[in-house]
């Protein structure tokens, strides 16, 4: 399918987040973000820790305020003052999976509120039975038993937390799932079982997903298309496998780089890749997001662009 052809489900333009009073003590968690998410597909969000990721999905989800820019889901305006009926269709329409599976859930009650809670919010049932019925289903599909409902949190394992906090977001019918490092929280051999039930569920509910993650190699697995952001700001961004083979910025090369490879004679004889910011002059030449070729983006001035224009050629 064209991309022409595609639905923009959620849009996000020229998005900064600011923290503190006062100029002085100022501080630009995310500057000047742009990027839009098809119906349907997994877009990943990676960088590392302190870069923005989390809270650009805080900020789609309305949790954290935005300083300026937009953004936009299904149309309309979502930031900044709504009037209550889109505020509520927002709240059912985009959830998010938080990374801690532990603090997430409240321990004191049993799951049967826990995964209510949404429904609750918004009155999103008619009857007892009916909100019964869409728990105890939103707990089947995430392979989870229905006699769990009478249990607490701390009766359950750290993947089974996880899978507690995805039926709270599928009972309510969301269009938009943010999965805020859904999986680094848990252990190995229960990373590719979430992994796993996040795309069984897509393929199933047509769910889009906005994927954040520091962690290259999970992303590669899960995604679509990628956007590498450092320091609030996003430098490259294209489909997930021509990041992969070709990547132009830097700072995305010294993450790929990093990858460990499970062949320990090549990775033995690997040479890493250090990001080293100063290796940019934007002084008199600043930087511009340019689109490189069809759907691939990337942060750079006039003479890094050509540079990357090169590089591409040269493959």
């Amino acid at each position: 399918m064209s991309d022409k052809n595609k639905e923009i489900l959620l849009e996000v333009k020229n998005l900064c987040v600011e923290y503190g009073k006062g100029k002085k003590n100022r501080f630009r968690a995310v500057d000047n973000v742009s990027f839009h998410i098809y119906k349907g597909e997994t877009f990943g969000l990676v960088g590392e820790s302190g870069s923005g990721k989390t809270t650009i999905g805080r900020a789609i989800i309305r949790l954290t305020e935005t300083t300026s820019g937009e953004i936009i889901f299904k149309g309309k305006k979502i930031n900044g003052k709504i009037d209550k009926e889109l505020d509520k269709e927002i709240t059912r329409k985009i959830q998010m999976i938080f990374q801690d599976p532990m603090a997430s859930l409240n321990e004191r009650a049993k799951v049967d509120y826990i995964v209510s809670e949404g429904l609750y919010n918004i009155k999103n049932y008619k009857t007892e039975a009916e909100r019964k019925a869409k728990v105890e289903k939103a707990l089947l599909d995430v392979g989870l038993l229905p006699e769990f409902l009478s249990r607490f949190p701390h009766e359950f394992s750290g993947g089974q937390r996880q899978r507690i906090g995805i039926a709270r977001t599928l009972v309510m019918e969301p269009e938009l799932i943010i999965a805020d490092e859904p999986i680094s929280a848990l252990d190995v051999s229960i990373r590719a079982q979430v992994l796993n039930l996040l795309s069984q569920l897509q393929k199933e509910k047509g769910l889009t997903y906005l994927f954040i993650a520091h962690d290259l190699s999970v992303v590669r697995f899960i995604t679509d298309r990628l956007a590498v952001i450092h320091k609030g700001k996003i430098v490259e961004l294209a489909e997930t496998e021509k990041l992969f083979s070709h990547p132009l910025h830097p700072y995305t090369r010294s993450l790929i780089s990093a990858i460990p490879i499970p062949d320990p004679r090549i990775e033995k004889n690997k040479v890493l890749e250090v990001y080293d910011p100063s290796c940019h002059d934007y002084t008199t030449d600043p930087p511009k997001w340019v689109e490189i070729e069809p759907e691939h983006f990337v942060l750079g001035n006039d003479k890094e662009i050509e540079k990357y224009g090169k590089m591409l050629e040269n493959i």
